[in-house]
């Protein structure tokens, strides 16, 4: 089991004390290299002994039961991904960890809000037994809107009691982050009902464009965290209000290049990295937190800095003891680099195990398969649906939701209906599609329908049923019925991604886990969605990552508009 600190044992202690004195051997001596210190912010060469799965000591060690060479190379701590949903890489622990450990991961702090609102409880404690026996420190903190909104309609609640419950966890860090801002605002009797069950525990932020009053008021209420910086301005506000700044580079939102200057001599303590929402795709061919901090050097960042915004701070911030740092007494969780600048990662260790080389996980690290729960199957539950649900009034066809390229952000935008035969159309031509959102966990038949511009297709439809928080299956399109069909097509494989043009199935993923993850092995699924990515893009989409985004515009949180289940929404 995953803990922030590790539990005293004195035969343990004695023994580092005999292996950082000299007097017996260590399990493991990393000899030769150039240790990285994120706590004194500089490099120097340097043994490093373990005992135990601890760092007994840093110095010269010659006396080992196994003895690895790293000469020529960095030893680092392993990266720690301060705010992320693990759901969002499309697979199951297992599979996730076998993406992000040979890349230098080392721990990660994931808000399960997403498996949360489609189970609940029952559905978190599947997630916490697959993490058990992992190589990978998975830390959860406890999701506190579920629904984000009563915009949304979720398959499950997950209020007070559960709340209380998983807090209880020792896995446990904090509570999850507080994306319904205008609850907090407004003084809501749940908001302070969440407050006061995790009072005296970090509580995550999510104050998007916050700035003002507005934020002096919710930074008030108890968030200290955010990662929705989307300007430096904005970063520095929020800094200044006594948050901790997580500078996000997902696959969606990228604010690495926005928020790198906010990172100063005076500053850095009070920032750090994560990627919030990086999928399979993503993480196997561009990297995880060590792709990161590969760009912020690239930007001209420090890198034994750049290394301790994706280590030290977040451990520090979420009072992970022993994480996030080459010193004795810590963790043996660490990752030898062969190029300090580059991040070229060779080795990742676990509690002194080497656990992955060379880019993939050494044989025996992880045992367990990538198995559905059954608590996750059997998610999607649709209404019987004709193309009639998806007419669009022309009243209310008069606003549309603004894509904004690299960020989870929209624009409300005044527009003037495409109409035909007396109802609001889709007009490729001028960027103006129908974005359509299915209720999919209760079987009500719901649909909300609105217009989207800036999404780029020029004839077709994509569906999905990632669609965060609630994930109900949202649609975008250029044509009605590729837009069902590729719903039907959603729908029928139990979730999953699809790419409908002139009425025929282009390409799609199933994804049966709760409807948003795989339950294919690592390389099968991430071939998967690259596969619909990729067509997504041939229909004329320009996103980076067409359903990444996709997966945002039913979010109720986030400004300024969206589409839910429950209609067009504005936001803010």
């Amino acid at each position: 089991m995953t803990e922030r600190t590790t539990p005293f044992n004195a035969a343990r202690w004695r023994r580092r004390l005999r292996v950082a004195l000299g007097d017996e051997p260590a399990d493991l001596v990393l000899a030769g290299g150039t240790i990285v210190d994120v706590l004194a912010g500089d490099t120097y060469a340097a043994d490093v002994a373990i005992a135990d799965g601890t760092i007994a000591g840093i110095g010269d060690y010659p006396r080992a039961a196994g003895r690895i060479d790293v000469s020529g190379q960095w030893v680092a701590p392993s990266f720690i991904d301060a705010h992320m949903h693990t759901e969002s890489a499309l697979v199951w622990l297992p599979e996730f960890a076998r993406a992000v450990v040979p890349r230098g991961t080392g721990a990660v702090v994931t808000d399960p809000h997403e498996i949360a609102n489609i189970a609940g409880l029952p559905g978190l404690e599947a997630m916490r037994e697959a993490a058990r026996g992992l190589p990978l420190g998975i830390f959860f903190t406890v999701p506190s809107c579920v629904p984000a909104s009563p915009w949304e309609s979720p398959g499950a609640e997950f209020g007070p009691d559960e709340i209380a419950t998983m807090l209880a966890w020792p896995e446990c860090v904090g509570l999850g982050e507080l994306m319904n801002f205008p609850g907090v605002l407004a003084g809501d009797d749940d908001i302070a009902a969440k407050l006061a069950i995790s009072d005296q525990t970090r509580r995550d932020g999510h104050g998007p464009g916050l700035r003002g009053a507005a934020l002096q008021a919710y930074t008030g209420s108890g968030p200290s965290s955010d990662h929705e910086s989307a300007t430096l301005e904005e970063a520095l506000e929020k800094l200044r209000a006594g948050q901790m700044v997580m500078i996000r580079e997902g696959s969606s939102a990228r604010n690495l290049d926005a928020l790198v200057p906010l990172i100063t001599d005076n500053t850095y303590p009070r920032c750090c990295f994560c990627s919030d929402d990086r999928d399979i795709h993503s993480l196997l061919h561009t990297g995880h937190m060590d792709a990161i901090v590969r760009q912020a050097i690239a930007m001209g960042l420090d890198p034994v800095r750049a290394i301790r915004l994706a280590t030290w701070n977040g451990a520090d911030y979420w009072r992970l003891g022993g994480w996030g740092a080459v010193a004795p007494g810590y963790r043996a969780n660490l990752v030898i680099l062969d190029d300090l600048r580059n991040v070229e990662v060779a080795m990742t260790l676990f509690e002194g195990r080497v656990v992955a080389r060379d880019g993939a996980m050494v044989e025996g690290a992880i045992t367990e398969a990538a198995t559905i729960p059954g608590t996750l199957r059997d998610t999607v539950h649709l209404a019987e649906l004709g193309v009639d649900a998806l007419r669009l009034a022309p009243g209310a066809a008069r606003q549309a939701v603004g894509v904004i390229p690299g960020e989870i952000a929209t624009r409300l935008l005044d527009v003037e209906p495409e109409i035909r035969d007396g109802e609001a159309i889709a007009a490729p031509e001028r960027d103006l599609l129908k974005l359509v959102c299915v209720e999919r966990h209760h079987g009500t038949g719901r649909v909300g329908v609105g217009y989207v511009q800036g999404f780029g297709l020029k004839r077709g439809a994509l569906a999905s049923s990632i669609a965060h928080d609630a994930h109900n299956i949202v649609a975008v399109g250029a044509d009605d019925r590729d837009i069902l069909r590729a719903v039907s097509t959603v729908a029928a494989s139990g979730g999953g991604l699809a790419v409908v043009a002139d009425g025929e199935v282009v390409a799609a993923t199933p994804l049966p886990i709760a409807g948003i993850l795989s339950d294919q092995p690592l390389a099968q699924a991430a071939a998967g969605v690259g596969a619909v990515e990729e067509a997504a893009k041939a229909l004329g989409s320009q996103l980076p990552s067409p359903f990444g985004l996709l997966a945002f515009l039913a979010l109720s949180v986030i400004p300024e508009a969206r589409v839910t289940d429950r209609g067009f929404v504005r936001v803010g």
